[in-house]
């Protein structure tokens, strides 16, 4: 008898900083979202693909779940809320240093979840000892008891591939949603933005990466080099001075770091230009959150 193929949305929701982007770029084998130790660098929702001739899984790993603070939290949200509606198979991922009721509410619609829930415990390489793990498990069944829980270390690939054996036996028989070379729904200049904030994260502390928001004004693509020129918008002067460096040297070191990395990604040679503007206030303007793809 002839295997049916199969194809499903996966969507990878839990709170910041427990590692969901990581396991992520794990199971779809592609740097697709951005990580750095920082929480919330994941603002939208990205769908990362993994094709082969008898399936093809579509992940979504969404932002942080967080009690909104502002305009774009709020939207943040509801994209990670979104994501409960629209799955196949839902990935809830903690770890093993989260306090387990931080976020009651949204836990209690996962544990409604009609779907299939696969409860990622990740990072337990920081444990010491069994004993340490079974307690954490323990917890987490009480609070998903319908879960299927996979001890993880995305960082180390621990037990990385049998979830996603359990993923791909989940599957709901489908013809593929997206081309099979597809490996992203994502426009080549989204991931131009998302290399450039992640080196901002990286390279500045307190508030300046958080009110930045990155937008490509040109990307154009040869055959052998991509010609890119990206506006770095931030809410107040003092930051843009900040974002800039003495003579400029922050603003070039981020430049080379996200140039070597839009090189390995792409393929090319990239040239790349920076530029810095202030925008008062975005994170609670509407217009300017439509604008940079927050609202619909």
């Amino acid at each position: 008898m002839e295997n049916k193929h199969k194809a499903g949305f996966v969507n990878i929701v839990g709170n910041p900083n427990v590692g969901k982007s990581t396991l992520m770029n794990d199971l779809v084998g592609e740097r697709v979202s951005i990580i750095t130790s920082k929480a919330q660098t994941t603002r939208h929702r990205i769908m990362g693909i993994v094709n082969t001739p008898e399936y093809q899984i579509v992940f979504s790993d969404t932002p942080g779940v967080l009690a909104p603070k502002y305009k774009l939290q709020e939207s943040m949200l509801g994209y990670s809320e979104g994501a409960l509606t629209d799955a196949d198979i839902l990935l809830y991922v903690t770890d093993v240093v989260e306090d387990p009721t931080k976020n009651a509410d949204f836990l209690a619609k996962v544990a409604k979840e009609k779907v299939p829930v696969l409860l990622v415990i990740n990072k337990i390489d920081l444990l010491k000892n069994q004993g340490d793990l079974e307690m954490v498990v323990d917890k987490w069944k009480q609070l998903l008891p319908n879960a299927e829980i996979f001890p993880t270390s995305a960082k180390e690939h621990f037990n990385v591939a049998n979830l996603m054996t359990r993923i791909v036996e989940l599957l709901p028989e489908s013809e593929p949603y997206f081309g099979k070379d597809a490996l992203t729904d994502k426009p080549a200049r989204f991931f131009v933005t998302e290399i450039i904030r992640e080196k901002i994260l990286l390279n500045y502390d307190k508030e300046v990466p958080y009110s930045a928001e990155v937008i490509v004004e040109k990307f154009d693509e040869k055959e052998g080099a991509i010609h890119i020129m990206a506006v770095i918008y931030v809410e107040r002067d003092s930051q843009k001075g900040i974002l800039i460096g003495k003579g400029g040297s922050k603003l070039k070191k981020v430049g080379t770091d996200a140039r070597k990395d839009i090189e390995t990604f792409f393929g090319k040679r990239v040239y790349l230009e920076l530029f810095v503007k202030v925008e008062p206030n975005w994170r609670n303007r509407d217009n300017k959150l439509r604008s940079f793809g927050y609202i619909e």
